[in-house]
């Protein structure tokens, strides 16, 4: 199994959304998928699930099924992690975030230079996110795991990226997804720096991950003009994304391709055009944009450009597949 995270530290670029539909589209195209919610404000999983389905899975008093629960004897001392119980959602595992998963963060910030000690408790800590996925993948059978985190860079993210053998970008051709990016870049690699010195202490026999985080590329969501932002503003910063791209993330600093377009841009893997008219009929249905039928309202126009997001999805779930070395059916 393959873990993508999908990771931006500035929020509002439609990162869930994005690994909502790539879940969906994955499944359609055959693979055995888990979509798992790491970020403490859950979006994702309210995004799947109805608020009667939510309501069952984070009671007061009855043990929880998202991804809180096999953390719990961990945090209260009393061992390791607990079986992670996944919900199914369409044939895709859920593993359901948890507004209580906030928790976590102190005893992450805590235990992450405990590593150094070389004791095993501060690594079943850090290496929780990647044996409750590595649990959950073999529960299912998984070829892919795709990982929403939250827009910051806490200890749960920095646990979360650890766990995830690839990390694909979405931006917003906007100032502020800029200069979020020019800050993600090196954290994932003072992150990645990081847990190598962590591994050279580890216990032996310990199962841990390898905390590469390769970068796969990043997925451009263009939204919708607005009369304060006109069209001009939206290609200037089209136009610096590629070489902010390499310098920040990939540490290309002076690199004679910084120059290039978005169309020319090897890392670049999708512009994603804004589909605003499918989303609130999709978010009524509880269902992808690219499934409206036209009992959803999806008639005339939207069912065409339902049939253009399929299509847009299915290119980009292919091309993130091929950069990951995951075969599709």
């Amino acid at each position: 199994m393959k873990t993508i995270a999908f990771f931006n530290n500035k929020g509002g670029v439609g990162k869930t959304s994005l690994v909502y539909h790539l879940a969906w589209m994955y499944a359609d195209l055959g693979l055995s998928v888990i979509a798992a919610d790491l970020d403490p404000q859950a979006n994702l999983t309210t995004m799947f699930l109805d608020e009667e389905s939510l309501e069952a899975l984070w009671p007061q008093e009855a043990p929880r099924r998202t991804v809180l629960g096999p953390l719990l004897p961990l945090l209260e001392g009393e061992g390791g992690i607990g079986d992670p119980q996944l919900t199914d959602v369409g044939g895709i595992g859920l593993l359901a975030g948890d507004l209580k998963l906030s928790e976590f963060e102190d005893e992450l910030s805590q235990q992450w230079p405990n590593c150094l000690t070389g004791r095993a408790r501060p690594f079943r800590v850090i290496a929780a996110f990647h044996q409750i996925l590595s649990h959950a993948g073999r529960m299912r059978s998984a070829d892919i795991a795709l990982v929403d985190v939250g827009p910051n860079l806490g200890a749960i993210n920095r646990a979360a990226l650890i766990a995830a053998d690839h990390v694909a970008i979405p931006l917003a051709p906007d100032l502020f997804s800029l200069q979020g990016l020019q800050n993600l870049g090196p954290r994932l690699r003072d992150w990645r720096k990081g847990w190598d010195e962590r591994l050279k202490q580890r216990p032996e026999k310990m199962d841990l991950p390898s905390g590469r985080m390769q970068p796969l590329g990043y997925v451009v969501l263009q939204h919708a003009v607005r009369l304060d932002r006109p069209v001009q503003a939206y290609a200037r910063w089209m136009k610096r994304i590629p070489g902010v791209y390499r310098e920040a993330v990939l540490g290309e600093a002076g690199s004679p391709q910084t120059t290039l377009t978005i169309d020319q841009d090897p890392h670049c893997l999708a512009t994603l055009k804004n589909y605003r008219s499918l989303m609130p009929l999709a978010q009524e249905a509880r269902k992808p944009m690219f499934f409206l039928k036209p009992a959803d309202g999806a008639i005339g126009g939207h069912a065409q450009a339902a049939q253009a997001c399929y299509r847009d999805f299915r290119t980009l779930a292919q091309e993130i597949a091929r950069r990951a070395g995951v075969s599709l059916p």
